[in-house]
């Protein structure tokens, strides 16, 4: 079940996948996809399994994910994998979701380097523990001159923090004279950003119920498609993705403006 999403124009029915397939425009797929991974430790706990086990049953449905936005041709995939508030969970899982990040990287990196995925990290990583900054340096080294989907993993991640880094970085640079407060726009205000070069995503996904951004992505989402749906993340497949697509690409993108299509 798909539960709610924020669409206009609701199908009918549900479409099955190869349905899907067929009403996808592959000329006008989103160059930028964001998803906020949700409902790992729900869907243990609907099990009777510790919140843990979620998180590793979701590791598999981002494989799941990459390998599909690779096949596409999607250009970047942001996901949110852990964020600044997430150390407020019990030490245990947080523990759990540093080595997941550790043990995702060292069994998948060959497979996505094979793909020619490029694996890039942004938050405040210098915060993480040096077995886990280890191993996000490798991968970075590993795919650095890949030229498929970005897959950009947000770790120790959050919207506002991002906000005040490149505030901060920006005052920096003034004060230096590297550049005067006349020069600072919305376009190089961006580039001081984790995103820096990247384009803002097209369309974020929220699996799990839940309608809100929890501090994600706050500046680059002004003009992004939102689909929701209520299907939890470690559930999340191919059909899914392929509906958000799908829905994606009936929504009329105005920036502002007004539709000028006759």
């Amino acid at each position: 079940m798909f539960g709610k999403w924020f669409s206009w124009n609701r199908p009918k029915r549900r479409l099955n996948e190869q349905d899907q397939e067929q009403t996808i425009d592959m000329n006008r797929l989103p160059k930028h996809i964001a998803i906020i991974m949700d409902g790992n430790g729900r869907w243990a706990q609907n099990r009777g399994m510790p919140r843990t086990f979620g998180h590793r049953a979701g590791v598999d449905a981002l494989r799941n994910t990459v390998r599909l936005c690779s096949e596409l041709g999607i250009k970047v995939l942001t996901v949110y994998a852990f964020s600044t508030e997430n150390w407020k969970r019990p030490k245990d899982e947080v523990s759990t979701l540093m080595n997941l990040i550790i043990e995702y990287l060292q069994k998948e990196i060959e497979e996505m380097h094979k793909q020619g995925v490029q694996v890039r990290f942004m938050g405040e990583l210098d915060a993480l523990a040096t077995p886990v900054k280890a191993e996000i340096q490798r991968a970075r080294a590993r795919t650095n001159a890949n030229q498929g989907l970005i897959l950009n993993i947000a770790v120790n991640y959050g919207g506002r923090s991002e906000i005040l880094h490149a505030v901060n970085d920006i005052c920096f640079d003034v004060m230096q004279g590297k550049v005067t407060l006349h020069n600072v726009d919305e376009k190089m205000f961006a580039s001081y950003l984790f995103t820096g070069e990247m384009t803002d995503p097209d369309l974020l996904i929220r699996p799990g119920g839940d309608y809100r951004i929890s501090n994600f992505l706050l500046w680059q989402l002004a003009y992004t498609e939102f689909w929701f749906c209520d299907v939890l993340w470690p559930d999340f497949s191919k059909k899914h993705l392929l509906q958000a697509i799908s829905d994606f690409q009936r929504r009329n993108r105005r920036f502002g403006g007004i539709n000028t299509k006759t």
